[in-house]
């Protein structure tokens, strides 16, 4: 009798997960996709396309993108199918271990769409890109410092788990323990759609493990996350606003760059914004990337500016401690993560901390933002 029952409901969850994609499709709009895709094609195989290699680049892009969502919705409907037909097996013949593999199978197949489903809400401009991520520590000294560690090592699991690559661009160690500041890039589709919702102030309340008394205390760190731009976008930076200066990787934080004369640190003098690079072996190459670096801060200023204007903005900054904070992280008297934007919070610390992050950029794309 647990063997159909245990059927039953894998039953219905396979007709939940048809209406669910094709509500996917729909939403997609794959029937336009597919013509956009014909389309692109024809461009593609037309005498000349590659005389223009910017545009046939552009091209070349787009269509990727098409079929890896068209494709993406293929696959998943097909197993759907091949799961249908092995629930039928199953349900001829019984099978207790038949029963639990294909309750296993359609969990990640849940899993599974639900991560295409978070990405229909990536609307922002910008969504598709790579990441440029920076973690700075605020008020609390060595106990912010090591603060910034933890949040280092939850994003970069959080990528892992996501299959995302990751570089290490900036490393600058604490005096005593954990990270004055670093910055990450992250590579792979949607990165910058996923973790502009981390954008802010962290704030982290537990005993303080650099504390003899065993008092609890209170740590700030500031993440700011930022988009790689592509090619069809320019910034004019004039060279003589700049000062370039190159210096060589430090000790304490060779764990995760490379020791070499070719870090590059470029100070944009009439905004002061200072980019570092530290990554790559060759000094070109960390000019190249510092540069990249530049551009998306002094884009996603010029957007600030605009905006602040339009809608009659202040733009007062707001400080790396108490007050500005968008997520807190309380590991004592209680533990509870809560983000203060949308209200999604969790006990389970453990796994939030270790890349479990999903939820709480789900709750942050519901808003709209």
């Amino acid at each position: 009798m647990a063997i159909e029952t245990g059927a039953a409901v894998s039953k219905q969850k396979l007709v939940d997960l048809k209406v669910r994609l094709l509500a996917l499709k729909e939403h997609l709009d794959l029937a336009a996709k597919k013509d956009r895709l014909e389309a692109l094609e024809r461009q593609t195989l037309a005498p000349g396309f590659w005389n223009d290699a910017e545009a046939a680049t552009v091209i070349q892009k787009e269509h990727g993108q098409l079929q890896e969502i068209i494709a993406g919705w293929n696959a998943r409907w097909k197993e759907l199918e091949d799961t249908e037909l092995f629930l039928e097996m199953v349900m001829e013949e019984k099978d207790a271990e038949l029963e639990q593999e294909i309750a296993e199978k359609i969990a990640t197949m849940e899993k599974d769409l639900g991560l295409a489903e978070l990405e229909c809400m990536f609307n922002g401009e910008h969504d598709n890109s790579n990441a440029i991520m920076s973690i700075h520590a605020g008020a609390g000294g060595t106990e912010a410092q090591d603060w910034v560690e933890i949040l280092m090592r939850m994003y970069l699991r959080w990528a892992e788990i996501r299959g995302l690559k990751t570089d290490i661009l900036d490393y600058l160690a604490g005096d005593e323990a954990g990270t004055k500041s670093v910055t990450i890039m992250f590579k792979g589709r949607n990165s910058y759609g996923y973790l502009r919702s981390e954008l802010g102030i962290h704030r982290l309340v537990r005993i303080s493990p650099f504390d003899a008394s065993g008092r609890r205390h209170t740590s700030f760190a500031s993440v700011m996350v930022l988009p790689e731009l592509d090619d069809s976008i320019t910034v004019d930076i004039d060279d003589k606003d700049l000062r370039i200066d190159t210096y060589r990787s430090s000790g304490a934080g060779g764990q995760h760059v490379n020791k070499t004369d070719s870090a590059i640190r470029i100070t944009h003098l009439p905004t002061g914004i200072v980019v570092q690079c530290q990554n790559e072996r060759s000094q070109h190459s960390n000019k190249a990337t510092a540069m990249k670096m530049l551009t998306a801060q002094l884009y996603e200023m010029e957007k600030q500016k605009q905006a602040e204007q339009s809608e009659g903005l202040s733009g007062d900054k707001k400080g790396i401690s108490w007050g500005s904070q968008i997520r807190s992280y309380v590991l004592q008297p209680y533990r509870l993560i809560k983000d203060h934007r949308t209200e999604h919070e969790t006990g389970n610390v453990d796994a939030v901390l270790d890349g479990n992050l999903d939820p709480f950029i789900k709750a942050y794309l519901l808003l709209g933002k």
